[in-house]
Formats: C-alpha cells, sequence, structure tokens
C-alpha cells in the first residue's frame, strides 16, 4: 500500500516532468533544424549594375508623364554628393526617396488609426 501511495503522488510529477522533457528535446529539434532558414540563400551576383545618368531619368520621365516630362528645379541630377560620381548619387536620391515616402505613408496610416 506504501508503494502505491508513493506512485499516486508522484506520478503526476513524473508525467509532467516527461512532457517538460519531450517539449524542451522538441524545441532544440526544431532550432537545430530549422536553422538554415535564417541563412540567406546565395544569390548568383548580378553582373549588371543599375546606374541611371541624367539622360535615363529624362526618357524614363517623357515615358512616364509626357505631360510634365522631365522637371528637376533644383538640378539635383546634376550634383555629385560627397565625391561620389553622378551615378551614384542619383541612386543615393532615388533610394531616400523611397525610404521617406515609406516612412511618410506609415505616419499617415499611424494619423488616420488615432485620429
Amino acid at each position: 500500500r506504501r508503494l502505491r501511495v508513493r506512485k499516486s503522488l508522484f506520478g503526476p510529477l513524473l508525467l509532467l516532468v516527461a512532457d517538460v522533457y519531450l517539449k524542451m528535446k522538441l524545441i532544440v529539434a526544431l532550432a537545430l533544424s530549422s536553422a538554415s532558414a535564417f541563412v540567406s540563400p546565395v544569390a548568383p551576383s548580378a553582373t549588371v549594375k543599375v546606374q541611371e545618368t541624367k539622360a535615363d531619368l529624362e526618357k524614363l520621365a517623357v515615358e512616364l508623364n509626357p505631360i510634365v516630362g522631365f522637371w528637376d528645379p533644383l538640378s539635383l541630377a546634376d550634383a555629385e554628393f560627397w565625391d561620389t560620381t553622378n551615378e551614384q548619387t542619383i541612386g543615393f536620391l532615388r533610394h531616400a526617396e523611397i525610404k521617406h515616402g515609406r516612412v511618410a505613408m506609415a505616419g499617415f496610416v499611424g494619423y488616420c488609426l488615432h485620429a
């Protein structure tokens, strides 16, 4: 009878420990097996870099909006920031415009949610 009392006391505890142990093994196994999910795939290197010149911008502007065409009132397409080439400056400005546009859109959504 004494053995039954011990089994009845330790039975649920043993089941809990076994359950926790199995869950820990599962977590470790999943963590080790999915570690490759956090490694970026190796992409083939691009042989062509996209660097646009002012002529490319003028051509694109006419194609996209023939009414306005190319409009650069601050002459930023001719600028060369931080001793870089004109193409690098155009790439920097394009990247900055996209980034700030996304921030502005997120801010507008936040304003709409809180207003």
